[in-house]
């Protein structure tokens, strides 16, 4: 459930895709059929994430933009915490000085076992299916989930699910992988992309592993989110240097030094791969 190369799918439980509104779900196409299967688009049971993508990489740049936004969006105090699809616990120092209790959820065992490992009782685990996440309704007072849209093929049905969970009056700060970055833009207009990144349909780009990766465009997204109930709170620009080149010239202190004060004045285009969203059950 968070950013890393796939190795297989996996079969999981499933549920019927189902549009929200407020804190009512209504079933849609309920007629005969069977309700269509959703499906991890990426397991990663056996793979481990954590050295192949975060400590072999070249990523401090990206770690460190994501702590920043962690760090202004969460609430000072929590009480039940959840991060969803959070792995191994990569950002689990940002939220757990805030939170009296934290749970990290995932679908990988695997990063699961590694995040007990490292933070052993200061933090709970449960594995799961993020299309029917195991916590009764109102379960947390804030969640996030970072690094994990780009994997769902279901966007309202998950959305629907983190709401759910959520306490009335609960935040939930989520990243979502944008669609309509500067970058896709120019590979767009010179023809180096069919996809169109001013389309609002969710794009999914097969050319990353044999499932592909899903991109949304921020008025979409925007939409999902209301469309289940929540009030938007606050919006970030994250990661708004995330470029091969730039990396190769400059430090990650130097492009953090660039990126501390342009998430927020960047928010209101919407151009930087990440998108950060504040986000708020009503009461």
């Amino acid at each position: 459930m968070t950013e890393k190369k796939s190795t297989k799918s996996a079969p999981v439980k499933t549920a019927a895709s189902v549009k929200t509104n407020k804190s009512t779900k209504s079933a849609k196409n309920t007629k005969a059929k069977s309700p269509q299967p959703e499906k991890v688009v990426s397991d990663y049971n056996g793979y481990d994430y954590k050295k192949i993508f975060w400590e072999d990489a070249d990523r401090e740049y990206e770690d460190q933009a994501d702590r920043l936004a962690i760090r202004r969006l969460l609430p000072e105090k929590m009480d039940k915490f959840v991060d969803i699809a959070g792995g191994y616990g990569r950002l689990a120092k940002e939220y757990l000085g805030r939170a009296k209790s934290a749970t990290i959820f995932d679908y990988s065992k695997t990063e699961l076992k590694q995040a007990k490992e490292e933070f052993g009782d200061k933090i709970s685990t449960k594995a799961g299916d993020i299309y029917n996440i195991p916590f009764k309704d109102n379960t947390f007072d804030a969640l996030m989930m970072i690094r994990a849209t780009h994997h769902f093929n279901n966007m309202p049905k998950v959305i629907a699910e983190l709401y759910r969970i959520l306490k009335p009056g609960g935040i939930a700060v989520i990243e979502v992988a944008n669609k309509r970055t500067l970058p896709k833009m120019f590979r767009y207009w010179f023809r180096g992309s069919d996809v169109n990144p001013f389309d609002k349909k969710p794009s999914n780009l097969k050319g990353l592993n044999k499932d592909g990766f899903y991109n949304y465009h921020p008025a979409y997204i925007e939409e999902v989110f209301e469309n289940a109930g929540f009030e938007i709170e606050e919006v970030l620009s994250v990661s708004n240097f995330r470029s091969t080149t730039l990396k190769k010239i400059f430090t990650p202190s130097f492009l953090m030094k660039l990126e501390k004060p342009t998430q927020k004045l960047f928010a209101a285009v919407k151009f930087a791969p990440s998108i950060y969203y504040k986000l708020k059950k009503p009461e």
